[in-house]
């Protein structure tokens, strides 16, 4: 292996100058590239890019609630920032990654709390997202406490997740069953269960992967100095596979884009359209879609009950 690596540069100061952020972390700056200050944790970033683009077009395509549009839109942004954040390692552009990350989960939450409500009570949560988001931008700001971003940003997950853990089990499993004992017993639908029992297998994959890449950030936070020299040791390219923080942005991307899709599942099964689209999810190791029963390929619909 030594005759196919190479070893780090000395960490310097590169293109972009001094680093102005408030969060470092164990890739070393700078040591890999004069223009980027942290490669591997700016190249893994291309996940959301590319997973963002993947849900804007089936967005489009299969005319999904336009707050998903939006939603994926953030995604997006999210990954633009955190690029320009961990390439350039300015302050402005860590604001860019963390604030998008509260406003597309503000957006979640407005699609999970607002569904089958008045337009008025929709408006009104609104104002209330825009209001907390308004409070947690200042805040961070005016603190720059990164903590006080993490658990801004944890509190809004766990509260939409399990809002929607709850709608799934007590709004949308009896209404499936009542719509199901109306077919006739040679339906081509999948059943009730079926369909709850894919949802579930689908929510707890996405939240194994992000919980998974939480778990390794802290261990590479944790025991930084030892994984630093356990790097130089391997020397590159292999050492890259010990960046922590980038396997929490590829496990993140991947969570984070099964929770937007989870979501748009429960809606349209809530609008009584699981006649209509399927998730399409062969296996774990695919990366699901909700697409119509027309666009999927022949066969593939009798897999799906």
């Amino acid at each position: 292996m030594a005759a196919f690596s190479f070893p780090y540069h000395e960490p310097r100061q590169g293109f972009w100058g001094g680093k102005t952020v408030t969060l470092n972390f164990c890739e070393e700056d700078y040591v890999m590239s004069y223009y980027c200050a942290e490669v591997c944790n700016t190249i893994t970033n291309v996940l959301f890019l590319w997973l963002g683009a993947r849900g804007i077009r089936d967005c489009i395509r299969y005319r999904h609630p336009p707050i998903f549009l939006v939603a994926f839109i953030g995604y997006i942004i999210v990954g633009c920032g955190s690029t320009l954040f961990h390439a350039t390692l300015k302050y402005p552009m860590q604001l860019v990654d963390e604030l998008a990350m509260i406003y597309t989960t503000c957006f979640m939450t407005h699609a999970t709390f607002a569904y089958g409500r008045s337009a008025r009570f929709s408006f009104a949560l609104g104002i209330g997202l825009l209001g907390l988001a308004y409070y947690i931008t200042a805040r961070y700001y005016q603190t720059k406490d990164p903590q006080f971003h993490q658990d801004a940003y944890a509190l809004l997950t766990a509260t939409v997740v399990i809002s929607n853990m709850v709608i799934m089990e007590r709004v949308l499993r009896p209404a499936l069953k009542a719509r199901e004992d109306k077919r006739p017993a040679s339906s081509p639908l999948p059943s009730s269960r079926a369909l709850i029992s894919q949802m579930w297998m689908l929510v707890a994959t996405g939240l194994s992967v992000f919980l998974g890449g939480f778990l390794i950030w802290n261990l590479d936070n944790a025991y930084c100095d030892t994984i630093r020299r356990w790097r130089h040791q391997m020397q590159l390219p292999w050492a890259v596979v010990l960046e922590g923080h980038a396997w929490w942005h590829l496990m993140t991307g991947i969570g984070a884009y099964y929770y937007i899709v989870w979501r748009i599942w429960i809606h349209r099964c809530l609008d009584g359209d699981e006649d209509k689209f399927r998730l399409d999810w062969p296996s774990v190791f695919r990366l699901p879609q909700i697409r119509a029963i027309e666009d999927l390929p022949s066969g593939d619909d009798k897999k799906h009950q």
